[in-house]
């Protein structure tokens, strides 16, 4: 470790107000600087890793995974608010669950889902005002929200308690932003009573949880959606998931569930919006598989799947994943003491010259042209390895048909000839202004 470059103390303090705001750049400016991996000393933490090499990437969340585990900005600061499921647990807790919950997002039962994820983006886009500049990072932020509620609880009326769960979702996920970038600040936010605020707001979305939940066991399902499927789900003894842990999982959907999808879709349509060309394109792409039968032929639409691609590849949702070593271990030749610290920034690598032409440059044209398995190496917008995104595939349908539902009424048009980015817990624009007209028009 101590022979990769270095980035001291007094440099992060130096830039703390630059960080705070959004520390992409930085990353940038050090990985152009130092190359591929450097270190940095963050008080606190002590030495922290940061890489954008494809080796690390594969070595870490693949081929050595059991070598580490999620950091603790994950498994005690995020899951005090959004509980203890499968985005914030480990070892073998993290391996039973994926296990007993992996069924309900296999490609088999999401398609099931399709025809309330297609009725549920219908309904929301009815919503959608007509030729006026909007921001669509909020409207997709809406759809998405609702497509994760309704493929959950189906057959419940759950307008209201939606929308007071989103709210949380929202003002606690600000909050544990800040307390990410200014750790030092943590016993201010206790002394004032703001941790506890927000924790109280974490019980109230459990409450509200509970009582969806509390209403379905009672009245029954008919196992058409997540919920059932997890209410159904059983332990290799054949005891079902306490109501606790159901609560948390069923939080964790929501709150990593719709939000990644959200910022996709946005960043998606912002790219189509700015190519006339593209877009017409992809409409004739609807046209021609979406018109009848369009939940049969959705992966026949190789544009629209492309580009979405390629709009996670420039603004991956999820552009840095943290791992801790469990023990002294050796990655691309770099050994590691055991507690380190490792950043792999996706962000990065998706823009890296050394794998992809031009990489700033929008082009879904570069996945229909290579092999997946020849970018599968340094593209992760799902992450890898058995800790790869349990709704890859949902989401994935989810994108596909937004987009196509949106193309197929809606001529698309951008209002901001650039997207400024905001990296929270993921990575969201900042405002999409877009205007929405009638197709028909």
């Amino acid at each position: 470790m101590k022979n990769l470059p270095h980035v001291p103390s007094r440099k992060i303090f130096a830039n703390s107000k630059r960080i705070l705001q959004n520390p992409l750049p930085f990353h940038r400016e050090n990985f152009d600087k130092l190359g591929d991996t450097f270190r940095i000393s963050i008080p606190g933490e002590g030495k922290v890793i940061f890489s954008r090499d494809p080796a690390w990437v594969k070595q870490i969340l693949q081929k050595q995974h059991r070598a580490f585990e999620k950091s603790k900005l994950q498994t005690k600061d995020l899951a005090k608010y959004i509980g203890k499921g499968l985005l914030t647990a480990e070892g073998e807790h993290w391996r039973k669950h994926r296990k007993m919950i992996q069924p309900a997002f296999n490609a088999s039962h999401v398609q099931r889902l399709l025809p309330i994820i297609q009725s549920t983006i219908q309904q929301e886009l009815e919503k959608i005002e007509r030729d006026v500049p909007q921001d669509v990072h909020a409207l997709m932020g809406d759809l998405a929200f609702q497509v994760v509620a309704k493929s959950l609880f189906s057959k419940s009326d759950i307008s209201a308690t939606m929308h007071r769960l989103k709210e949380i979702t929202e003002i606690n996920q600000n909050m544990l932003v800040r307390e990410m970038r200014r750790p030092y600040l943590t016993w201010w936010f206790d002394l004032t009573g703001q941790t506890r605020k927000h924790l109280d707001f974490s019980k109230e979305a459990q409450d509200l949880l509970n009582l969806l939940i509390e209403k379905r066991s009672r009245d029954g399902g008919t196992g058409e959606d997540l919920l059932d499927v997890l209410l159904a789900a059983t332990y290799e003894d054949g005891a079902p998931m306490p109501r606790r842990q159901l609560i948390d999982e069923v939080m964790i959907l929501f709150t990593a569930g719709h939000e990644t999808t959200a910022n996709a879709l946005a960043f998606t349509l912002y790219f189509i919006a700015q190519d006339e060309q593209l877009q017409k394109r992809l409409v004739g792409e609807v046209e021609t598989f979406y018109a009848s039968d369009g939940l049969e032929n959705l992966s026949k639409m190789e544009w629209i799947i492309s580009t979405i691609k390629e709009a996670m590849r420039i603004f991956p949702p999820v552009y840095v994943i943290d791992r801790v070593s469990l023990e002294k271990t050796e990655v691309a030749g770099t050994v590691l003491e055991k507690g380190t610290l490792v950043l792999l920034s996706i962000f990065e690598l998706h823009r890296t010259k050394s794998f992809w032409e031009e990489p700033e440059r929008f082009e879904p044209q570069r996945f229909l042209d290579k092999d997946m398995k020849q970018l599968g190496g340094y593209y992760y917008p799902f992450g890898a390895g058995p800790r790869m995104c349990i709704g890859n595939t949902f989401a994935h349908y989810e994108m596909v048909l937004a987009i196509a539902e949106i193309l197929k009424r809606f001529k698309i048009s951008a209002f901001m000839d650039a997207v400024e980015i905001n990296p929270l817990i993921t990575l969201k624009p900042k405002e999409v202004k877009l205007i929405f007209s009638e197709r028909s028009a």
